[in-house]
């Protein structure tokens, strides 16, 4: 059976205790799998719901030495934002770099799912974080690359906000042995000639879907997902390279349609590539609906 984007991190942090006999996990009520028994209640800490609390402990501890993991759910993914904005992307340069924060916040990320409150399906909000100078973003898509990936940001000396969307099990199989997916390399998903389409989970579904129909219409999509948003250096050497190829860029977000991360991608290709021909597909700026008639009608899908 092919593993979870949960049991695949799990699985990551897992491995990562054993070679790290102080890394720390701190959690609400998403409990942890095994790990607490495994490794005891002092190295994986259910902590009342207080993400401030939760973030600022990892912080606390990781300025120390002790890297920490910090867990929070999807409603509550700005709350800690203060904490990443003044003190955790800004110490290991304010103190030419005699002081770090290497942490991991693992933010659980909201859905354009029906049924919820506006507030439980504002998809795309690491596009907030991203532009915090001193911060590694990283948004899985596979089981692959989010064990991959997180192995990365735990080891990173850098605080890194790792989004974890839900995504199905598909992907490359996720090997029982730790590797790492290097933070700022991107995933060229498909090849192809005649038009380059960006985007990152939960929109790669969706992407791959709409490369296999331009097939049958006879049209070559090269499919790139970024995998990284902060930094993007490596991943835009790759997409720009594609857009030079092919000459047209396409680009799917969940998030809203102004000011998402897509938004940079295609502002970077456009300086960069003099007279290509763009076009951006994102959620429009509003609040999701509960109907879930009208959510599919504002939704991004393989059909638009």
């Amino acid at each position: 059976m092919p593993k979870s984007m949960t049991a695949a991190i799990l699985e990551a942090i897992r491995g990562e205790m054993h070679r790290d006999k102080f890394l720390t996990v701190l959690y609400e009520y998403q409990r942890p799998g095994n790990l607490e028994a495994e490794f005891g209640r002092w190295r994986v800490r259910f902590c009342a719901i207080d993400e401030q609390w939760i973030v600022g402990a990892a912080l606390g501890m990781s300025m120390i030495g002790v890297r920490a993991i910090a867990r929070i759910p999807s409603m509550a993914t700005f709350i800690p934002f203060e904490l990443m904005f003044n003190h955790a992307g800004k110490l290991r340069h304010m103190t030419g770099g005699q002081a770090a924060f290497p942490m991991v916040l693992w933010a659980d990320m909201a859905t354009r799912a029906p049924y919820q409150g506006g507030q439980h399906a504002d998809a795309g909000l690491e596009s907030a974080y991203a532009r915090l100078a001193g911060l590694k973003i990283v948004v899985p898509s596979t089981p692959y690359d989010a064990k991959g990936l997180m192995i990365a940001a735990i080891r990173d000396v850098d605080p890194v906000i790792f989004c974890h969307y839900p995504m199905p099990a598909t992907g490359p199989e996720v090997p029982e042995e730790q590797y790492i997916v290097p933070i700022g390399q991107p995933a060229v998903r498909s090849e192809g000639k005649d038009l380059t389409i960006v985007g990152y989970a939960p929109q790669t579904a969706e992407i791959a879907k709409a490369v296999e129909e331009l097939k049958k219409e006879g049209l070559s999509a090269e499919f790139i997902d970024p995998r990284t948003l902060a930094p993007l250096d490596g991943v835009m050497e790759t997409i720009i390279q594609s857009v030079r190829k092919t000459g047209r860029l396409l680009t799917a977000d969940e998030g809203s349609y102004s000011f998402c991360n897509c938004a940079e991608i295609i502002a970077r290709v456009a300086e960069a590539v003099p007279g290509v021909k763009v076009k951006r597909l994102a959620f429009p700026d509003a609040p999701a609906p509960g109907a879930p008639e009208m959510l599919n009608y504002m939704k991004v899908d393989a059909a638009k």
